[in-house]
């Protein structure tokens, strides 16, 4: 007798919007998806129209009344994160949910961002915290729920102080751990922030595990051209059942965050299968990199300073 396919329950979310970054294809697409199936009108915010239609339509296929649309976003510009939140403060209409999926991982060769940054820093932590920052508003008149997602990549390696930026040594693995540790810490802290101020938002974390999805496969915008061995074997695995997860099984930690009445602020939520690699999503115990709440204030207050802006503080 066949397994029982993984999946989880999503409740009603009509007249609920969501927003979700990264959503033109792989996880985040299946992310978006699935919300509007749940009735939520979901807006995915994307660098690439051409993908960003083709994601419409992909979803319209299953749905054709979807409630879904595009807006332009490059997480990599703090201009262009400033300009989207520009356009949703001017469309007026409270955030319900934001899931903050959109990632780059290891160029193998160190680039930067429109600013400046290190790419990976500089996309998967600061363009994101600058959201939240211009989103604040939309989110606290939707008495939002933040849901970032990180990696187990976030268990590794550390934050490089002394050179956030990889300025005088790259390590493309190392620095996408920092990236995904400091996202992390942003998570937390956002959360605590939120009750110590009043802000009426909830924020969480997940991870989607182990599983071939495109953050894994060729990349030419950064430098990596073809699918390494790592990718092959995860790909060769996954379509066995074996170990790692599915496309699928990878949006359902972010999804469970982000929806679930059983999700708490706070909470760090993964596969809870071997390894956390894949399988169904379950709370998970926090990485010891993102206990520190003094690392995730000095963080917090770096992120100000290198995005040029401040949360308020009532």
């Amino acid at each position: 007798m066949p397994d029982k396919p993984i999946d989880i329950t999503i409740p009603d979310l009509s007249g609920r919007r969501a927003v979700v970054t990264g959503a033109s294809d792989g996880i985040g697409l299946g992310i978006a998806a699935r919300l509007a199936s749940a009735g939520a009108e979901v807006i995915l915010p994307v660098r690439n129209e051409a993908k960003g239609k083709a994601a419409l339509t992909t979803i319209r296929e299953t749905n054709p009344l979807a409630e879904v649309s595009l807006r332009e976003l490059d997480l990599s510009s703090l201009a262009s994160v400033a300009a989207l939140g520009k356009t949703l403060l001017e469309e007026g209409q409270p955030i319900h949910l934001l899931i903050n999926n959109a990632g780059v991982m290891t160029p193998p060769e160190r680039r930067t961002t429109a600013d400046g940054f290190e790419l990976q820093f500089g996309t998967n932590h600061l363009g994101h915290f600058a959201l939240v920052a211009h989103l604040l508003p939309l989110l606290r008149a939707g008495e939002a729920r933040v849901t970032s997602q990180i990696s187990v990549a976030a268990n590794q390696q550390a934050i490089n102080w002394d050179d956030l930026n990889w300025e005088r040594s790259y390590d493309g693995a190392k620095a996408y751990s920092q990236s995904k540790i400091a996202f992390g810490l942003f998570g937390l802290e956002l959360d605590r922030r939120s009750q110590a101020h009043g802000w009426g938002i909830t924020s969480n974390l997940s991870h989607p595990g182990v599983a071939p999805t495109n953050l894994l496969a060729a990349r030419p915008d950064t430098g990596r051209a073809r699918d390494d061995w790592k990718l092959r074997l995860i790909r060769s695995l996954s379509s066995r059942g074996i170990l790692f997860g599915t496309v699928h099984t990878a949006q359902l930690p972010a999804l469970y965050a982000a929806t679930s009445p059983d999700a708490r602020r706070g909470g760090f939520y993964g596969p809870s299968g071997p390894g956390h690699l894949g399988g169904p999503p379950a709370e998970q115990k926090l990485y010891s990199r993102l206990h520190g709440t003094e690392q995730a204030q000095r963080m917090w207050e770096i992120s100000e300073k290198f995005a040029n802006l401040s949360f308020p503080t009532a």
